[in-house]
């Protein structure tokens, strides 16, 4: 039996917005990564059925190492992402456009004893899933913002997903950038010790981690099916800030995420409301500023902003779900 969605807001079902027309497709396609602060665009599935979407498909990796860089193949339609990994795809010609901000908080990096703090990652390992993926530009951001040079003051070790946590618990890498599940992973095993929480650490915690991308082409073509698929993923957010619980069990059932505990505690941490607080120009602008200082992108924060946003249906879908 397919697990049903939890309900929205005050304990109704969510229901469609009449007065706009059907999405001029019912087919959508949604990259697959496992990454539980991702749940917004898993739970949304049943409310992209209430959106008319007929045909929900997840794509699976073909050696990419970020949801963006499977929008910027044309392989899916919608993702969210790290709001690092979208800057960095749309500095080196992406065919994406942003659409919205979702949440804040989602990364955490883990030292090893020579790593106290930031500075501290001069000259050490650092572990990566690779060049362009969403732990390595953030780390380079964050390099930047500390003085650093991300291309001479660390040795990068490379490898695929995975990888980078299997080089850390290793030993062989000083440091390394973990999404949820791998930080509640560490723990369990007593692995290393954190020396950035994006939840908690300014300026980090004020900006989006994870935004809403899509492929251009899907939205200049598909305008009505692009706002209601990122209707469903915005009410998924809220659904995963009001009622994690229910979440989490949703994405136990489902198998996006099969240990219940670790789910809740992802949900119960992240920011999930933080889409109606921010504005998600702000974070891109951020986090365009430490890739172009660094050296990692050639366009400015302004012409990335101008030529990768679309911030139409975030503000048309911020008025519409205020109450």
């Amino acid at each position: 039996m397919q697990a049903r969605l939890p309900e929205s807001r005050g304990g109704s079902r969510p229901r469609l917005v009449r007065a706009e027309p059907p999405p001029e497709t019912t087919t959508i396609r949604i990259p697959h990564t496992p990454a539980i602060c991702l749940a917004p665009q898993y739970l949304a599935e049943d409310l992209l059925r209430l959106e008319g979407f007929t045909d929900i498909r997840y794509i699976e990796p073909q050696g990419e190492s970020a949801p963006v860089q499977i929008l910027t193949h044309g392989r899916a339609d919608i993702s969210m992402d790290a709001a690092p990994a979208i800057a960095y795809a749309l500095g080196n010609g992406s065919p994406a456009v942003v659409l919205s901000g979702i949440h804040s908080g989602c990364y955490e990096m883990f030292g090893h004893e020579r790593v106290r703090m930031l500075r501290d990652l001069k000259g050490k390992n650092v572990a990566s899933a690779g060049i362009g993926s969403a732990d390595h530009v953030l780390i380079s951001s964050i390099l930047t913002y500390v003085g650093l040079d991300p291309h001479k003051d660390v040795n990068w070790m490379m490898g695929r997903m995975g990888d980078e946590m299997t080089m850390f618990a290793e030993g062989r890498a000083d440091a390394v950038m973990c999404f949820p599940p791998q930080p509640q992973e560490l723990r369990a095993r007593k692995i290393g010790r954190v020396i950035l929480d994006t939840a908690y650490d300014k300026p980090w915690s004020q900006y989006f981690c994870c935004m809403v991308a899509a492929n251009r082409d899907f939205v200049s073509r598909h305008p009505v099916a692009a706002k209601r698929a990122l209707r469903a993923f915005l009410k998924a957010a809220d659904l995963c800030a009001t009622q994690p619980a229910r979440a989490a069990a949703y994405l136990q059932k489902r198998e996006f995420e099969p240990r219940y505990e670790i789910g809740l505690e992802v949900l119960q941490k992240l920011s999930y409301a933080h889409w109606r607080q921010a504005e998600p120009e702000d974070s891109l602008r951020f986090y365009a500023l430490r890739l172009h200082e660094g050296g990692l992108i050639k366009a400015s924060p302004q012409k990335l902003i101008a030529q990768g946003t679309d911030w139409r249906f975030f503000n048309e879908l911020k008025k519409e779900l205020k109450a």
